[in-house]
């Protein structure tokens, strides 16, 4: 099977929106570890929108001043965030999930990270890209079915079509093909060349698109709500269920949550293609926000380079 996957930087458009949702989360977590914080943002031609709705013991979160250190320009900020609504609270208040939905957890032992291999290979080059050029780029890195290169795309901004190339295949030397800026060289990147929106890379999110996601976005939420929360421990339980199981090669977790009801609806973990109850885990919102330790202001650091695979709790 030939498989492909993407990296985005940090400056593309939509990573800009997850970072400073996430920093907004932060900012309001490390005055009040319990707040309940749902943000979006918008980020377009000079112009960043930050709405959404918080419930917080916080008094001194200036977003503005957030948005500036992330994006680094001159931007005109709107921040519109009300308070969160009587109604979703109360499921919270009790125990409940924050919302119903579907929460993934993957891992493999194709690499060490336990990290589709298409992913990583994708995600490493972006990275080795980016510390040359931190600017707006992607890349996308196809393998065949042996598991060998098979085409490389990278495009980033500032950064000349020969060194470019030069440098990507420094880092994945043996491709078939390579697509180096292919549209040409660009400099105009970010918000002063397209728009971005939190939430619009969930893919790059999650372990590229030959894995399925549940729906939900991760940044700008808070740990109740388990869009979020719930897939990270999807992932951390079909890490366990790999390394417990020596013979395994492939771990699909499943978990299933109702707004207001604290316990995991579904709770399956497909090894190797057979299927086996979850047992032994506390699933319920306040158990894993314990066992993540996902109180903390740590959220500034998941928005970029993926979730999954770089050494958080959840592994």
């Amino acid at each position: 099977m030939i498989k492909t996957a993407e990296c985005v930087s940090p400056k593309h458009p939509d990573k800009l929106c997850d970072r400073i949702s996430d920093a907004v989360l932060d900012a309001y977590l490390s005055q009040d570890p319990q707040s309940r914080v749902a943000i979006e943002s918008v980020g377009s031609h000079g112009k960043v929108w930050v709405t959404g709705e918080v419930r917080s013991e916080a008094t001194d979160v200036d977003v503005s001043s957030l948005v500036t250190d992330i994006v680094g320009d001159a931007l005109e900020v709107t921040v519109h965030i009300a308070q969160q609504s009587s109604e979703i609270a109360q499921g919270v208040d009790i125990g409940g999930a924050g919302d119903q939905g579907i929460m993934i957890g993957y891992a493999t032992r194709e690499t060490a990270t336990y990290m589709p291999k298409e992913y990583e290979l994708a995600r490493i080059l972006c990275q080795k890209v980016y510390a040359r050029y931190p600017y707006d780029g992607k890349t996308q890195v196809t393998i065949d079915e042996n598991g060998e290169l098979h085409s490389v795309v990278c495009s980033f901004q500032n950064a000349p079509k020969a060194k470019l190339s030069a440098l990507v295949q420094e880092v994945l030397p043996g491709a078939a093909q390579y697509h180096i800026n292919p549209a040409g060289d660009w400099v105009r990147g970010g918000f002063d060349a397209d728009a971005g929106l939190t939430g619009r890379k969930i893919i790059v999110d999650n372990y590229g698109p030959e894995v399925p996601v549940g729906g939900g976005a991760f940044s700008g939420k808070d740990p109740s709500k388990v869009d979020r929360s719930g897939a990270y421990m999807a992932r951390r339980i079909a890490v366990d269920t790999l390394e417990a199981q020596e013979d395994a090669q492939e771990v699909l977790v499943k978990l299933a949550y109702a707004i207001g009801y604290p316990e995991a609806l579904m709770a399956v973990a497909i090894v190797d293609g057979v299927q086996q109850q979850v047992k032994g885990y506390d699933l319920t919102p306040k158990g894993i926000r314990a066992f993540l330790e996902l109180d903390k202001p740590m959220y500034a650091e998941t928005a970029a380079w993926g979730h999954f695979g770089r050494g958080f709790t959840w592994k």
